[in-house]
């Protein structure tokens, strides 16, 4: 999913440049906290350029090359997946594209450097030498061997020249080193051979429900060798809303790596087709499916009419233009993204990126506030405390209508938090269920890191031996299992890590898991009390057991207990927390449980 670029603004000399450049893109423009007038700030430049790169935001900084390259440079892997990264001088004179040059930035480069009067200086061997960039094909087409655009350009650059073969999509050249074969057949490639698909057909296809993904793949491969056609020159997989949920269909739109897309029953029933049918009208409320939903997707005609199998049908359309948007509805998607206890270096870059592909963010208010300038200008639901059933159904009746929505939940969202909520909600059958539409989305869970991780590193290494979690919340759980796993925890000599420790209301608890704990271990066994982890008003302090106040702890603390062999050590920046495993009575010959 391309992302909105972000203008990135550090001080007053270079703002007329990047509000000049925002307007000319149409995309949000972020600026240094208290150097700069900008509507979205922030207080870090290298952590918020890092935050947005790992989000795969494409980034436009006004600013020194150095700073941008020493932002992102621990965080380069494959340049064929991050986002551009773009340097402008603060005057707009000069453009300089970073990274991803063959993923937009060049390109990106040159609006710049034209919006502003500027140079684009692109260093892109083929860009510089030939002006063009074999692995970035037009809209609509695609390259089916994109491996081989190496040794292609490297020939060209030196001195070969390029035998076209189909429509001539650059201008190169002409000779023999190398041919550029534009087709819709499939045909192989080649370190002299660069295959392109213009993306002209769309597939329609239907099944029964909990149809073998592998008798849909068939069926459709058999539809694709009648028409001769390849693959990879489908631009779509398309179908009737209802059959968003089938893993048919999602396994087919991921094998094709294209995207799948969905009509409801009486937008395919407008359509005319060559085989309609009385008995699918009656099933799900349209004549057709396979034709209909191809013919929907790009118009044309039906170049192979519906194929049937025992439970799958499948149809192909041909448009007489490469289709370069798509109509229909997304499948939704509901992200549940577990943020970490509250910085953004706590954030992992899959959770970032999640929240920035999401069309709409839904949480606990303070929660989507800890997100910064990554949730500006996104649209948000925020619920108070108290409202996670209704925060996790709106979410999921979001993403029913064809919404990509994220779930901000603070440290890991499966941890005492909305990911089980989620679940529970989709698995209900009564009047409180959901709609069927907000069943059929997509579900994606990503790990945080949880208040329990982040205290324990915060400590040193108390959860080096076994360990476990108990919330003492009652809200949800009757008291009386609380008691019982506080009694079994304590008898197994666990240490324990307690959510939810305290509330106005319920104040006892707490004070009788102590006196719980204190039957089965020593009174000055350790205890971590982590409050705000990871926030400007992070406090962290140690306490014996037998002197744990419940006055000093609040709905924000962790308490870390150890068992009866966790220590304190003091080092040179003091006290820490470990619980040994055994490895030392190991070395020596002692016995380890």
């Amino acid at each position: 999913m391309a992302l909105t670029p972000i203008v990135l603004c550090l001080n007053s000399a270079g703002e007329d440049t990047a509000r000049r450049v925002a307007e000319a893109l149409d995309c949000p423009l972020h600026g240094r906290a208290d150097r700069t007038g900008a509507d979205v700030t922030f207080p870090d430049a290298l952590i918020h350029i890092r935050d947005l790169f790992a989000a795969g935001h494409p980034i436009i900084g006004i600013c020194a090359s150095g700073i941008l390259i020493r932002a992102v440079a621990p965080m380069l892997v494959d340049k064929t997946t991050e986002p551009p990264v773009i340097s402008v001088a603060d005057d707009g004179r000069v453009v300089v594209p970073l990274l991803g040059g063959h993923r937009g930035a060049n390109r990106l480069a040159r609006t710049v450097a034209d919006a502003l009067g500027g140079v684009a200086a692109v260093t892109t061997a083929g860009d510089v030498a030939l002006g063009v960039a074999l692995d970035e094909p037009p809209a609509g087409y695609v390259l089916a061997n994109p491996e081989d655009a190496k040794p292609v350009m490297a020939a060209l650059l030196s001195g070969g020249g390029a035998r076209m073969t189909g429509e001539a999509l650059f201008d190169l050249p002409r000779g023999d080193a190398v041919e550029i074969a534009v087709t819709e057949t499939a045909e192989p490639g080649g370190s002299a051979r660069l295959v392109y698909h213009p993306l002209r057909h769309t597939l329609g296809v239907g099944c029964a429900r909990d149809a073998d993904p592998a008798e849909l793949w068939e069926n459709v491969q058999a539809v694709l060798a009648e028409a001769g056609i390849a693959p990879g020159a489908v631009s779509s997989v398309n179908t009737l809303d209802l059959k968003l949920d089938e893993p048919a269909m999602n396994a087919l739109a991921a094998r094709l790596d294209r995207p799948l897309r969905a009509f409801a029953a009486d937008e395919l029933a407008r359509i005319e087709v060559p085989n309609p049918s009385d008995v699918v009208r009656a099933e799900v409320g349209t004549p057709s499916v396979a034709e209909a939903a191809a013919l929907a997707a790009g118009g044309g005609e039906i170049v192979v009419a519906k194929r049937k199998t025992a439970n799958t049908t499948a149809a192909l359309a041909c448009a007489a233009d490469p289709v370069t948007s798509h109509k229909g509805r997304p499948r939704g998607r509901v992200s549940i993204v577990g943020i970490g206890p509250g910085q953004s270096g706590w954030r992992t870059p899959e959770a970032s990126r999640l929240i920035a592909e999401a069309e709409e963010l839904v949480g606990y208010g303070l929660y989507i506030d800890l997100l910064g300038p990554l949730a500006a200008g996104k649209p948000r639901a925020d619920f108070p405390l108290g409202g996670e059933e209704a925060r996790c159904r709106h979410a999921l009746e979001r993403a029913g209508e064809g919404q990509n929505v994220a779930l901000i939940c603070s440290g890991d969202a499966g941890i005492y938090a909305m990911g089980a909520l989620v679940f529970e909600l989709m698995a209900r059958t009564d009047d409180s269920a959901v709609t069927d539409a907000a069943r059929r989305v997509e579900i994606v869970c990503t790990p945080g890191v949880s208040a329990l991780q982040a205290a324990a590193a915060r400590a040193g290494a108390p959860l080096g031996h076994d360990f476990c979690a108990i919330s003492l919340s009652d809200l949800l759980t009757p008291r009386e299992d609380i008691v019982r796993r506080l009694r079994a925890a304590a008898e197994g000599d666990f240490v324990i890590a307690f959510y939810n420790p305290v509330s106005k209301r319920r104040r006892d608890l707490l004070p009788m898991a102590r006196d719980i704990l204190l039957e089965h271990r020593p009174h000055d066994t350790p205890v971590l009390l982590a409050t705000s982890l990871g926030r400007p008003e992070e406090h962290l302090r140690y306490r014996s057991l037998d002197a744990v106040d419940v006055d000093e702890i609040d709905m924000m603390t962790v308490v870390l207990v150890g068992s009866s062999n966790t220590r304190l050590v003091r080092t040179g920046d003091g006290k820490r927390m470990f619980t040994p495993r055994g490895y030392a009575r190991k070395m020596t010959g002692g016995d380890l449980a």
